[in-house]
């Protein structure tokens, strides 16, 4: 009888101090269904102890499946995630930041409707549903709604949150995206990407929200939504592949 599993990709960038929480967090969801756990760390070329923080971890958890790989050279979140999801193996795959932003509990909302057979991709929304939010920037939060206007422009979709980091797939859709962002554009491209797949079935459901400051650790920037602009155009009105 086979046994599905969850690949959960995690990119991490200077999260030395705070990695073992997300993990002690995804090493104690239980998952519906009995499906187990595939944990795959891609470290981005890190300048603080992340890469002495996973192996520790590793040595400490034996019972929990991560999978380390390293980048020798910094190369972006993007590139960190197309080495996670080019070794994933589980039946589906979920982007998991390496901050504590967004709840690992949360995996079994996102699983149904991939399980129940309704949908092939789910996107995590912040801006909808009954969950808990972090009150936190005005025009970052106008920032993202006003990207997710424009991706959904170009790609004919009605989503909410384009930019959520929680995203889940079945494996070999993700796989058979040829992906080239490899900074913060790889939410607008993977998004325009999926609306050209056939008969593709993508549902939303509400998630918690539970922000950082950019002194609490947040990195991404005004810069990154220029990016994200630049993106939707390209893959959008372009149509680059």
């Amino acid at each position: 009888m086979h046994i599905n599993t969850l690949s959960i990709i995690i990119p991490a960038y200077n999260e030395g101090k705070t990695i073992h929480l997300i993990l002690d967090k995804i090493k104690n969801v239980k998952l519906i269904n009995d499906i187990q756990k595939e944990v795959i760390i891609v470290n981005d070329c890190s300048k603080d102890d992340t890469d002495d923080a996973v192996k520790l971890y590793q040595q400490q958890n034996a019972n929990l499946n991560i999978v380390y790989y390293k980048h020798e050279v910094n190369q972006g979140k993007g590139a960190a995630l197309h080495t996670g999801i080019a070794q994933a193996t589980g039946d589906y795959v979920i982007i998991q930041d390496a901050d504590l932003e967004y709840d690992p509990e949360e995996y079994n909302y996102m699983l149904k409707p991939i399980i129940n057979g309704f949908a092939d991709v789910v996107y995590g929304s912040r801006f909808m549903g009954s969950h808990p939010h972090r009150i936190l920037f005005f025009w970052h939060t106008i920032g993202n709604k006003w990207l997710t206007f424009l991706s959904n422009m170009f790609s004919n979709m009605n989503l909410t949150d384009m930019e959520t980091c929680y995203k889940m797939f079945d494996r070999k859709l993700i796989q058979s995206i040829i992906l080239t962002e490899k900074r913060f554009g790889f939410e607008p491209e993977i998004t325009i990407k999926l609306s050209r797949v056939k008969n593709l079935r993508l549902y939303e459901v509400g998630i918690s929200y539970y922000g950082r400051t950019y002194e609490e650790g947040k990195k991404i920037g005004w810069k990154d939504g220029f990016r994200a602009i630049y993106c939707i155009l390209k893959y959008g009105l372009f149509k680059a592949k």
